[in-house]
């Protein structure tokens, strides 16, 4: 399988645009990167014990 090149991300951007509009793209981008983030936080934090995890949040 091979990665996208700029002219699939171009015609990405534009069914985007037009889905959901100039204004509403940096919201969208900006929930898709916190998701993001939460998954790996969750993928790091899978590896320690609950009793780690729990001590760190009290820390």
């Amino acid at each position: 399988m091979r990665g996208f090149g700029w002219q699939e991300l171009l015609v990405i951007l534009a069914i985007a645009a037009l889905l959901f509009g100039g204004k509403k793209i940096p919201e969208v981008a900006k929930g898709l990167g916190e998701g993001i983030k939460n998954f790996k936080n969750a993928l790091k934090s899978e590896d320690k014990t609950p009793e780690q995890a729990e001590e760190k949040k009290q820390a």
